[in-house]
């Protein structure tokens, strides 16, 4: 894995975490869904450059 996969999986997975802290402290949806949009692009790219889909 590179540096850049390494980074993307990482942010995606703190993001993640976040949306789950904002959910149990009541949060706006509309911050939630960004959150959440967020951690799985930064994931799904960190994935695709890991299969090579993106290089």
């Amino acid at each position: 894995m590179t540096g850049l996969n390494t980074i993307l999986i990482v942010v995606g997975l703190f993001l993640l975490g976040g949306v789950y802290s904002f959910y149990k402290q009541k949060m706006p949806a509309s911050l939630l869904i960004l959150l959440s949009l967020g951690s799985v692009m930064c994931l799904a790219a960190g994935v695709m450059r890991i299969q090579g889909i993106w290089s």
